[in-house]
């Protein structure tokens, strides 16, 4: 039961990253958007209208169903950020790790600068093999309920695995 429902979070959160991407490149007047994944779907939070989010998300399964599959990988996607606090606080650990002196810490700049460095292709990989899934083929979307709260919109979109 909990593998099939990391399946179908990883398979939303390709989808809720092809939709941005759809969203994000239709549109003139690029919108902000934050997205999140849940095992019946995901959400698109942001001032885009209920038939653009739709429209945006079709189209995004359908792509993704067609091969194209980095659509499920997006440079803005939350998991890069946990990839850099990840590696940062690593480096940091590792250089200080047994280490009392004041002069370690043009060491810890330098290891954070680098995992930041790293932080972007390894977040990819992530990406790719762990936080998301391009294997869409019996993937639906049954819903969409969209709601205004103040200035932004919350639209719920409902998948189906099949």
């Amino acid at each position: 039961m909990g593998i099939n429902l990391l399946r179908a979070l990883r398979r939303n959160h390709a989808i809720e990253h092809a939709t941005a991407t759809v969203l994000t490149t239709k549109m003139k007047a690029k919108p902000r958007l934050v997205g999140r994944a849940t095992t019946d779907g995901f959400y698109i939070y942001g001032d885009v209208s209920a038939e653009a989010v739709s429209q945006a998300a079709e189209e995004g399964l359908a792509r993704l169903k067609h091969g194209e599959h980095d659509l499920a990988v997006s440079p803005q996607c939350g998991t890069n950020i946990s990839v850099a606090v990840l590696l940062a606080g690593l480096a940091s650990t590792l250089i200080f790790r047994g280490k009392r002196q004041n002069n370690q810490l043009p060491n810890m700049i330098l290891a954070s600068l680098v995992s930041i460095a790293l932080a972007q292709p390894l977040g990819k990989l992530a990406q790719r093999y762990l936080t998301t899934s391009s294997d869409v083929t019996s993937v639906t979307i049954s819903e969409i309920i969209s709601k205004r709260h103040g200035t932004r919109t919350r639209h719920k979109i409902k998948t189906l695995q099949g």
